[in-house]
């Protein structure tokens, strides 16, 4: 048996000691020639240790593993090489990981962003097709653009070399330099990896790990194994480049170091944090793995939250930020007939490296998933449970809630409160619609939980806010309801007058944050209201895209309520996500708010429900509108001609079986959503107004909008025959001026 090169270096005798059960995993490993020969670099603060132990090469003849052995990083290239480049890119204002990638290359097809090129979820196969035969640089960019993805980007992750051969070709048609010329400058030369390049030249022969030999025999040692990188020249996006152990050590403390002047530490910060959606299984970073089935390098040991990368050839590093530790593992795992497999030995090698390091198992900054875990965004009482209730132990509880109270598997929050330790649910409050959302009335009276035995008070009915009597036994309120993103939507009013009741009672108030179901980029509506009332409890427009815990924030400073307010965040939420895509069941948040659609129509539709019929007692309230008067065929046509974004309306006609013209026959319209993006709700619901005004002057009951604008003015203009846009340009400043205000309380 060929007996292994072996060479250690070392700080001191103990640490070499220390290291024993490192050496030995590796050495086993190339006892039996799988690998023939690696490099191991091991770094924690100021200790170090490096292994280098086999054989550089088998074929044409036995070459001894030496440290500085130059091998073919394989994916590597990934993290190393392209990654990097497009962080400067962005940190230069030069892209935008948000925008889409045909904005880059505009022969890409639409909806796949940079963001799902570096996260692998933008729905591409594996890799370029091999057939039919093709070669060249811009042949393989033109096959990657081509090709089809399997489903919609965003939806799930699948490994991909397509991105990063995308995103290369990026780096290339932004900067004018190409991709090896691009990391070279701006990457390996201020960090002196003097030996790390794409296309090595011929003097590094001597010193590079060979692979296997490629379709016509040859041995390949210096040119790139990945067949693709081959075929285009050996500069591609996704593999290609050449390195070192010591190279590679260089790098990790660059970015141990926060970037250390090539990257900035929110860039660091934001390439090694979780950057897939919360509806994906697989978590990874910008470019690097955190926890998936590539995770091999993590081991048993090193926490969820640390990240690294593998490459085809045999390569890995894994970067700890809590231990500020690093591991690299290289190796020609190929060589010389291309069987090889370390698989196994990657994670013995992370394992074993965190014990030597003396690192206990711990909590990472990120929580593990369960093997058959249903990934979802995590609103509050998620996050909360998951802290095993941490926050509330030793105090008792004052809940106020109702059916939207549930976690991501529909567990009543009052159930998980009165079972979770240490915690004591004393009572709770329900708000409009009662404890379950099934009531449709004016006043609600108090009751009795039937499960828990606990009293019910009611603030929809003698009184809408906790009196101090009520609190007197509580040590905080905890509020966890569903918003639906709108400002008439009562709900958040209950929310604004508990905290003042808190606050005057000297008690904590907690929200359990939920995510805003409408999104939270787009803001519409007066921002200025004339009065304040249950439907506008604050000054905030008529869509606010803000969560409960966010308009909490925001009521706490400006009314200086001095409350003591925690807010249980939501993670996983992104201001672009729908409520659709977030994962979570779906529960009605008042009896006629039935679905998203409805939902993200509401704050338009719902300003016309004391003037028109709006669909409540239909099957699709506020999906349809309409009264007696009413000519479905007109109002549907001169709807249509308004051009209004998103939104598209068929006649229909109609009898509600409650609300206004209850019993009676109404035409009117259907609206279909055609772009949610595109969709301003608040702006259709104006023109619906103005539209109805001059169809109909004498039977629409203009004044009534009011109820629920609450801006006088803009009514009156309405009633002027103004144009919807003329009434929509007099908010504009009033907007814009909300949009600063809220800039201070956004989390998300």
């Amino acid at each position: 048996m060929l007996r292994p090169f072996l060479f250690l270096l070392f700080v001191s005798v103990a640490m070499a000691d220390d290291f024993d059960s490192l050496r030995a995993v590796v050495s086993k490993a190339v006892t039996k020639q799988n690998p023939a020969g690696a490099v191991l670099w091991l770094e924690s603060g100021d200790q170090k240790l490096t292994l280098v132990e086999g054989q550089r090469a088998l074929l044409p003849a036995k070459e001894a593993m030496t440290e500085d052995t130059v091998f073919d990083a394989a994916s590597l290239t990934k993290v190393v090489a392209t990654l990097p480049s497009v962080l400067i890119l962005m940190q230069q204002g030069k892209i935008d990981l948000e925008a889409e990638a045909r904005r880059y290359i505009p022969e890409m097809r639409a909806c796949i962003t940079l963001r799902h090129l570096l996260t692998h979820t933008s729905g591409f196969k594996p890799g370029i097709p091999k057939e039919p035969e093709w070669s060249g640089y811009a042949a393989g960019i033109e096959r990657a653009i081509a090709t089809e993805p399997d489903g919609p980007p965003g939806r799930f992750f699948r490994y991909s070399d397509i991105n990063f051969i995308l995103l290369g070709e990026i780096v290339q048609r932004v900067s004018g330099m190409k991709l090896n010329e691009f990391a070279a400058q701006y990457v390996f030369e201020p960090l002196h990896m003097d030996s790390t390049r794409f296309l090595p030249p011929d003097e590094w022969k001597p010193r590079i790990a060979p692979t296997e030999k490629d379709e016509s025999g040859t041995m390949l040692r210096g040119v790139v194994h990945d067949p693709t990188s081959r075929k285009m020249g050996g500069v591609a996006g996704h593999a290609g480049l050449f390195t070192t152990a010591g190279d590679l050590a260089k790098y990790a403390r660059m970015l141990l170091q926060g970037g250390a002047g090539v990257l900035k530490p929110e860039t660091v910060k934001l390439m090694t944090a979780p950057q897939t959606p919360a509806t994906v299984f697989e978590r990874r970073g910008l470019g690097w793995d955190i926890d998936s089935a590539f995770s091999r390098p993590r081991g048993k040991i090193f926490p969820l939250g640390s990240y690294g990368h593998t490459g085809f050839t045999g390569t890995s590093l894994w970067i700890d930020p809590a231990s500020q530790s690093f591991v690299i593992f290289m190796s020609s795992r190929l060589h010389p007939h291309g069987k090889g497999s370390v698989r196994d030995l990657y994670e013995d090698i992370g394992t074993t490296a965190a014990q030597c390091l003396k690192l206990a198992p711990a909590a990472g900054s990120l929580w593990p998933r369960a093997e058959k875990e249903v990934p979802t965004v995590l609103n509050g009482i998620d996050v909360l449970a998951r802290r095993k209730f941490a926050d509330l132990k030793g105090l008792r509880i004052g809940l106020i809630t109702n059916q939207t109270g549930i976690d991501a598997r529909r567990q009543s929050t009052i159930d998980l409160l009165a079972k979770a330790p240490d915690v004591k649910l004393k009572k709770l409050f329900s708000p409009e619609h009662g404890i379950r959302g099934e009531l449709d009335q004016e006043k609600i009276s108090n009751s009795t939980d039937k499960k828990t035995g606990l009293p019910i008070i009611s603030l929809y009915g003698t009184q809408r806010a906790p009196t101090q009597e009520q609190l007197a036994d509580v040590d905080a309120l905890v509020f966890d309801i569903q918003d639906i993103g709108c400002r008439f939507y009562t709900y958040i009013g209950t929310m604004r007058l508990c905290m003042e009741s808190a606050a005057k009672a000297k008690k904590a108030f907690y929200v359990l944050d939920r995510v805003n179901p409408i999104g939270g980029l787009q803001v519409e509506g007066p921002a200025v209201i004339d009065a304040e009332k249950p439907t506008s409890t604050h000054a905030i427009p008529l869509r606010h895209g803000m969560t409960a815990g966010e308009l909490a924030a925001m009521m706490n400073a400006e009314r200086a309520m001095q409350c003591d307010l925690k807010i249980i965040p939501v993670e996983g939420w992104q201001r672009s996500l729908l409520f659709d895509q977030t994962g979570l069941p779906w529960i009605n948040p008042s009896p006629n708010m039935r679905s998203l659609n409805a939902a993200l129509l509401y704050p338009g539709i719902g300003l016309l429900e004391f003037s028109i019929t709006v669909g409540r007692g239909t099957d699709t309230p506020f999906e349809v509108f309409g009264a007696p008067y009413v000519d479905d065929l007109r109002l549907s046509y001169e709807l249509n001609k308004l051009g209004l974004p998103g939104v598209q309306f068929t006649p229909v006609c109609f009898t509600p079986t409650a609300s206004i013209f209850k019993g009676q026959p109404c035409g009117g319209v259907r609206m279909t959503i055609t772009d949610r993006e595109a969709l301003r709700p608040v702006e259709l619901g104006v023109a619906v107004a103005c539209t109805l005004q001059r169809l109909y002057p004498k039977a629409f009951d203009l004044p009534k909008v009011d109820t629920l604008m609450n801006r006088a003015t803009s009514v009156k203009k309405i009633a002027a025959g103004d144009s919807w846009r003329q009434v929509l340009a007099d908010w504009a400043e009033g907007t814009q001026a909300f949009e600063q205000r809220r800039s201070a309380f956004l989390r998300y």
